[in-house]
């Protein structure tokens, strides 16, 4: 989470848009987790349960986090964040929530927009 420096040299500032990037990766996370849960039957469902947040956190890590192992171009980083999140819409629809899915999927599209906006500055 790219944040301005506070004038007094302290370090990063966190805005609200850091705290909503945030809630939004929770929110694909969790979906994906229930997703796990509720779509397969034991013992699948704990393997899938725990196993689909999980890949999603680590190609999280990896590829799109402040401190990435890989740095990759924007463009590239955009597909890869766009498709984790239609991931956790896809698992809520399949779920039969697809409302929720929808909700979940624009929430954090809009807030990946306004985060990618800003790096831009």
């Amino acid at each position: 989470m790219a944040s301005a420096i506070d004038p007094a040299g302290v370090g990063p500032r966190v805005t609200a848009l850091d705290a909503l990037r945030l809630v939004s990766e929770l929110l694909a996370f969790a979906a994906l987790a229930l997703w796990g849960f509720l779509a397969w039957n034991a013992p699948w469902s704990f393997v899938w349960g725990i196993g689909a947040p999980l890949l999603a956190i680590l190609v999280w890590a990896l590829f799109l986090s402040p401190k990435a192992v890989f740095h990759l171009p924007r463009l590239v980083r955009a597909v890869i964040e766009l498709l984790v999140f239609a991931s956790a819409t896809v698992a809520l629809w399949g779920l039969g929530m697809p409302w929720a899915g929808l909700a979940v999927g624009v929430f954090c599209v809009v807030i990946g927009v306004l985060v990618g906006r800003r790096e831009l500055r």
